[in-house]
């Protein structure tokens, strides 16, 4: 069985819009699906920590790729 894996292209939006995006990507998903998150908002990283911390999704990675800062998130089951 493949996981299937969602994507948000967040890069060009400024706090709080990244987060509140990944909330409202988040729960359109089933559980244990992935979304990757896409932002160039460097507060995207403390704000999507904090995110997975307080609901309980699990933070995959976290990593910076020229500017971008991408996260790969699972939903809880």
């Amino acid at each position: 069985m493949t996981t299937q894996t969602h994507t948000l292209d967040a890069r060009g939006l400024n706090c709080p819009l990244p987060i509140l995006r990944t909330r409202k990507a988040i729960a359109k998903i089933e559980a244990g699906e992935v979304l990757e998150v896409t932002s160039s908002d460097p507060g995207s990283v403390k704000d999507i920590s904090s995110f997975c911390s307080q609901t309980g999704h699990e933070l995959i990675t976290s990593d910076e790729d020229s500017g971008d800062f991408i996260f790969t998130i699972r939903k809880k089951q």
